[in-house]
């Protein structure tokens, strides 16, 4: 590693798999801090189109690409010689992409997963999806915290943790994407990190729900607690370390998706609470609303490992047309007096 006029200026290439708002501030990042980053996604007509304007066209619009910065519709252009690959799809796209890129890897490539989901029917988490698609010999992390796309591509102060059971690879990345305003913990709970990520959004959708019903600030700040204790108390059982979910991939990625309007989750519980469909809120919002797909399977792994998620519960019965929000939270309100700790 060299420095050149203040910047971190890394030889190898980096890949960023994965051409949507949060791929793309990520690829914009790593080419601020130095990196020669290739932004790959499927559609080579707007990939070309972004590397000529030097913004993508669909999303992030407003944010610059770095000259350090290339948009490819190419995928084998947009591997070659990188050291590390990071892969931003949705979570449900995710074991096709790793599949689409196994036999294109070389030994010792580096996969950094920016996913915050499960697996749709499996329950897999996105690092047991990698983990099982490819072999030892390519190390991998998970990428995660409160994170706005738009904020993290216009330079705004970010943070990120990177988990990893290979400290030096985790180190590696945290020294790709930090400095400029953007700060890199490391960490080791790879479990924790992507729990925290993922079961957030379920409960953004029904702190949401709550303000589009007009239930206040009180409410929604009950929601982010409790919410945080149901989150909590499924780590305990899975393995994840209680301090990642009190830190930035726990509670403050769930601070920020349950208290801004730039969370599509957030938006979707306001839109259900509108008396909009799933389907219809789904269009209006025009994005992945990974809290859709994740609710059933946070619910699964709750009644598996035989912890109460009553937010949760009512969440999916909301998402599937069982009960209306109103529904759902008087559900909540009745039920029985307990200890917090419970």
């Amino acid at each position: 590693m060299s420095v050149s006029n203040g910047v971190d200026a890394i030889a190898a290439p980096v890949a960023v798999i994965g051409a949507g708002s949060f791929g793309t501030a990520l690829a914009i990042q790593l080419a601020r801090r130095g990196s020669r980053t290739r932004l790959w996604g499927r559609n080579g007509v707007e990939m070309a189109e972004a590397d000529r304007t030097r913004h993508n066209p669909r999303y992030l619009t407003e944010c610059e690409f770095p000259m350090t910065l290339v948009a490819t519709g190419d995928l084998d252009a947009a591997l070659r010689d990188a050291e590390d690959i990071l892969i931003a799809t949705p979570s449900h796209a995710l074991r096709a992409t790793v599949e689409m890129l196994k036999p294109k890897l070389q030994k010792g490539q580096g996969v950094v997963i920016a996913c915050k989901g499960f697996e749709p029917g499996s329950g897999k988490l996105s690092h047991e999806v990698v983990a099982e698609v490819l072999d030892a010999s390519h190390p991998y992390a998970v990428l995660s915290g409160p994170t706005f796309a738009n904020e993290l591509g216009r330079g705004l102060p970010t943070a990120v943790i990177i988990a990893a059971k290979d400290d030096a690879f985790a180190k590696r990345v945290a020294h790709r994407l930090n400095g400029g305003g953007f700060r890199a913990y490391t960490g080791h709970d790879v479990m924790g990190v992507e729990l925290g990520g993922a079961a957030k959004n379920v409960i953004a959708i029904a702190a949401g729900a709550s303000d589009g019903l007009g239930f206040g600030a009180n409410a929604r700040s009950l929601l982010i607690t409790r919410g945080l204790a149901e989150i909590r108390r499924l780590g305990e059982k899975m393995g994840a370390d209680n301090e990642t979910l009190m830190g930035l991939a726990g509670l403050g990625d769930l601070v920020l998706t349950c208290t801004d309007n730039q969370s599509r989750n957030r938006r979707m519980g306001l839109l259900l609470a509108g008396g909009k469909t799933v389907a219809e809120a789904t269009l209006v919002i025009a994005q992945v609303v990974e809290g859709i797909k994740a609710a059933p399977e946070v619910h699964r792994l709750a009644l598996r490992y035989g912890v109460s998620m009553p937010i949760t519960a009512v969440a999916c019965a909301v998402i599937d047309g069982r009960m209306t929000p109103r529904e759902a939270f008087a559900t909540l309100a009745s039920r029985s007096v307990r200890a917090e700790a419970i």
